[in-house]
Formats: structure tokens, sequence, C-alpha cells
């Protein structure tokens, strides 16, 4: 595994890096970070939901 070895890094992502300033950096970096918490929790709303609901509905009563 090549961790920021520039041999590993294909052109584009090369070029992407080096074109880029340090702030441009910081701000996409943000922007994904932001991007994922909003995903992380919507998953989190999306199990505690799961959770409080039967995963199996509860037969309705038959009148007799």
């Amino acid at each position: 595994m090549c961790l920021g070895a520039p041999h590993c890094q294909s052109e584009v992502s090369r070029f992407i890096a080096e074109s880029m300033t340090d702030t441009e950096k910081k701000a996409r970096l943000a922007a994904a970070l932001r991007q994922n918490l909003r995903k992380r929790k919507a998953q989190a709303r999306e199990q505690a939901n799961e959770a409080e609901s039967p995963a199996t509905p509860s037969p309705e009563p038959r009148d007799q």
C-alpha cells in the first residue's frame, strides 16, 4: 500500500494535489467531513427508528 508516495498517485490526482491551494484543500476537506457527518447521522436515526418499531407487525385482534 502506498501512502502518499509520488509513484503511486495517478497523473490526475497528482495534478489536483499540486494545483490546489492549502485553503482550497481545507475547504474541500471540511465539506467532505460535513457531508459524511450528515450521512452518519441519517444512518443512526434510521437504525434508531428500526430499533423502536417491532421487526414483525403484531397480528390484528380478531373480533369474535
